[in-house]
């Protein structure tokens, strides 16, 4: 049996998704910066998916620019304040996509900015007051914080953040790659300044996503070279990325209560199996229903077969990671995990569950692990 359960990573394409992709790459090839009508259909269709998603957020379609994915959009809502704006302090946290955290460092080290990195519980969370004591103090400020947490699911408050943010003048981005697409978001209601996208995460393509740029934040671009994205970012655009994009939220939003119920289904359903099946068993993070539904990070006790764990759900044809798939490959282990001070003796694995996703995998994947423990030395 075949189980993938790393959906946080990447997720599987929608087929309707992949029919929408395929249908442009085969009937649309003109360059849509060209003004004949090859150029005009193909422009034609970037506008219509533009259009598309500032509906389904409730902003104006010229506050929506599609870039290559998520981490090209964190970085420009990063890069460019300071840059532009005379942005001198960031506030974020060690936990963050290293989209964010390396970019923030990058910029600290160039002393182009000064970083404050917000202490995190051992859930995750951060802490409001915390946060206002910071922002108290007047110097041009951007707070860079993600919705949901992409390897333990805490979510930040990011309304509350944004009105904090609001009150004393800040600048305000939220990397939201994991909840877009999961979560309604009505950004009218929402006071904040940029937010990110990755398509990949919600059943659409790889390489293409967008930040969304509240309308007079007045920021320029991070790609020159030409005026595609209404000047704001040089390059021809992925057509076919973009319409698939659009598709993927629209297919998205049309049936969000009922993935949601299904996932969530799902989540809970792993978690009491294996309080169920299993000794000793924790979670990282905040794994209750106010958590991001789609992950759910469990700590498992100390075994032998700790180092070889992830490698050992692979033979038996599981799928799931030891932390951020953005990571993969590096021997420091996950900064999250590290960042609220989990237990290293402990493996922790990255659960990440899709509307495909069923409870006989879910099965399967409990009794491979109760399998994994029973057959454990007797001196471990």
């Amino acid at each position: 049996m075949k189980v993938y359960l790393d959906n946080a990573a990447t997720t599987p394409m929608d087929k309707e998704v992949s029919e929408v992709m395929l249908s442009v790459m085969n009937d649309c090839y003109g360059n849509p910066s060209s003004i004949h009508e090859h150029g005009r259909k193909a422009r034609a269709i970037i506008e219509k998916s533009r259009k598309k998603i500032a509906e389904l957020l409730n902003v104006a379609p010229a506050e929506i620019f599609f870039t290559s994915g998520g981490t090209e959009a964190d970085n420009m809502a990063i890069r460019q304040p300071v840059e532009d704006l005379g942005i001198k302090r960031i506030i974020t946290t060690r936990i963050e996509h290293h989209a964010v955290t390396h970019t923030v460092e990058e910029l600290e080290k160039k002393g182009k900015v000064k970083a404050v990195w917000l202490p995190v519980s051992n859930d995750g969370s951060i802490s409001l007051d915390e946060l206002e004591k910071h922002l108290s103090t007047k110097i041009p400020t951007l707070v860079s914080l993600m919705h949901a947490n992409n390897e333990i699911g805490t979510m930040h408050p990011i309304t509350l953040i944004g009105e904090l943010c609001k009150k004393y003048n800040a600048l305000f981005h939220s990397d939201t790659v994991q909840t877009m697409g999961h979560y309604p978001m009505n950004l009218q209601k929402i006071s904040v300044d940029m937010i990110t996208c990755s398509a990949h995460k919600l059943h659409g393509p790889k390489g293409v996503g967008f930040i969304y740029i509240r309308s007079g934040t007045g920021i320029q671009p991070m790609i020159t070279g030409g005026s595609q994205e209404r000047n704001m970012r040089a390059g021809t655009e992925n057509i076919y990325g973009i319409a698939a994009l659009a598709k993927a939220m629209e297919l998205a939003y049309e049936h969000m209560d009922e993935h949601e119920q299904h996932i969530r289904g799902l989540k809970n359903y792993m978690k009491r199996k294996l309080m169920e099946e299993l000794d000793d068993i924790r979670f990282n993070g905040d794994a209750s229903n106010d958590s991001l539904y789609t992950v759910l990070n469990v700590s498992f006790p100390p075994s032998p077969h700790s180092e070889m764990f992830l490698m050992k759900l692979d033979i038996q044809g599981i799928s799931a990671s030891g932390g951020s798939a953005c990571s993969s490959g590096s021997n420091t282990g996950s900064h999250v995990l590290a960042g609220i001070q989990a237990d290293p003796n402990r493996p922790g694995v990255r659960f990440s569950f899709s509307r495909f996703n069923t409870k006989e995998e879910i099965d399967y994947v409990v009794g491979i692990l109760k399998t994994m423990y029973a057959t454990q030395p007797a001196n471990s």
